[in-house]
């Protein structure tokens, strides 16, 4: 099945663009960004010197030395309304090159797919934006609206030296906007060969990292001792690692599998919605995680010596908390750990909600059938976190809106983090025409 779409002679999109966004996003593959252990302020120049190019002023602003994000506003017609954010990371995660195929730092070209740590997560989006406000200035565009970019740094460590940092000490660079789209939404799902859901982000789940300690009596490893921080700490992370959390269908998910069953015309209850997940195929565990609150142990740390019993033993647990459920998650959590047993916070960040409503929807599923007739906008939960989390808190409707026609048999959850991380070279093209009409429009 073809999965390229030309759309219509009504997008003035130039084929330059298409071809630009290829050579953008390989160029920007090339600069490694791994977060920690390579900064971001190589990346943030290159994008400061493509806005340059065509007379966009940027600012680039650091955290901390080589923490860098830039930031430009790009003016539209109309200065009475109010600014659309397109906010995008730099930084991705590192990469083994001995487990990948090809140079993971290359930018590789080959077999119809642009090869590379990024690729997906999320420096296509980075490029399709850079790719589309470019050709903008060849063919003398203005949008309607004021648009402000922001190419941020840290968001694979929760962003506090990139877009928390920008709304703590910069804020007044995005006040004014009131909504804004990202990463991790407008790809494409195929249902059949005439039907593809395009999946936008208009939620996430918190994100709460609890170390857990135990503090108890030490000892010789060859005594009788029953006050021992490594049973007490075992013990905890065991009855959370085993705990299941009820369901809870906040109204993106309750609204997700009403719409897939109104697509698909497959048996949804959403009065059971486990009993759905059998027929959503590889979404499964997606949309599995975003019914309940999530606690996952993930590191275990105590004693020094084989044969002391140490005075002290941690634990870190992984908890996602749906929108509205957080006291949930803790008091729980605190059942759980028992007597013996402290928690704390060590990062936490809050879960986010929009309504998949308005103008700014319409107009995203517009541009997507003018490019994709078959093509039909449906909101998702995500169960991780992004930097919506950050401009969220300045009243800023976030939506996941990085538009992918991927082929049907890609296995495109797999490629973020995953090893062989790669784009189609159409979706990238489709991704362009689709935010020039988009942005155009709204």
């Amino acid at each position: 099945m073809s999965t390229e779409f030309t759309g219509d002679s009504a997008s003035p999109v130039t084929d330059a663009a298409a071809d630009e966004v290829v050579a953008l996003l390989s160029d920007l593959i090339r600069i490694n960004t791994s977060n920690p252990t390579h900064p971001e302020r190589p990346a943030a120049e290159w994008v400061a010197a493509k806005l340059d190019e065509i007379g966009v002023e940027s600012t680039i602003i650091e955290a901390e030395p080589g923490r860098a994000s830039t930031i430009a506003r790009i003016e539209g017609t109309n200065r009475d309304r109010a600014p659309l954010l397109i906010h995008g990371h730099l930084d991705v995660v590192p990469a083994n090159a001995a487990e990948w195929s090809v140079d993971p730092f290359g930018g590789e070209v080959k077999d119809g797919y642009v090869w590379g740590r990024g690729a997906v997560d999320m420096k296509d989006m980075d490029a399709m934006t850079l790719a589309v406000v470019r050709d903008w200035h060849r063919r003398g565009v203005k949008p309607d609206r004021d648009v402000v970019l922001a190419f941020v740094s840290d968001e694979e460590a929760g962003g506090r030296k990139g877009a928390h940092y920008l709304v703590d000490n910069h804020r007044e660079l995005f006040a004014d906007c009131t909504e804004a789209i990202s990463e991790v939404g407008g790809f494409s799902y195929t249902i059949h060969d005439d039907l593809r859901m395009y999946l936008v982000q208009t939620a996430e789940k918190g994100i709460g990292w609890i170390k857990l300690r135990s503090e108890r009596r030490p000892g010789h490893g060859s005594m009788v001792h029953d006050d021992n921080a490594v049973t007490a700490l075992a013990e905890a992370v065991s009855r959370i690692g085993q705990h299941t959390f009820p369901v809870h269908l906040t109204p993106t998910v309750r609204r997700f599998l009403e719409e897939f069953g109104d697509l698909t015309g497959l048996p949804i209850d959403v009065d059971d919605p486990e009993s759905a997940l059998k027929h959503v195929g590889g979404m499964a565990r997606m949309i599995g995680a975003t019914m309940r609150n999530t606690a996952n142990p993930t590191m275990l740390t105590a004693g020094y010596k084989e044969n002391v019993i140490p005075s002290t033993a941690e634990a870190v647990i992984d908890t996602r908390f749906l929108p509205g459920y957080e006291d949930e998650l803790l008091d729980t959590i605190d059942e759980l750990i028992g007597e013996y047993v402290t928690r704390e916070y060590v990062m936490r960040d809050i879960a986010v909600e929009t309504a998949f409503d308005g103008a700014i929807v319409d107009l995203m599923a517009d541009a997507v059938r003018s490019e994709d007739p078959s093509g039909r906008l449906v909101p998702y939960m995500m169960s991780g976190g992004t930097d919506a989390k950050s401009f969220s808190e300045l009243g800023i409707r976030n939506f996941g809106f990085a538009p992918l026609l991927l082929p049907p048999d890609l296995d495109f959850s797999a490629l973020f983090h995953g090893i062989d991380e790669r784009v189609p070279v159409p979706a990238l093209q489709f991704g362009v025409r689709v935010l020039d009409r988009f942005l155009r429009a709204v």
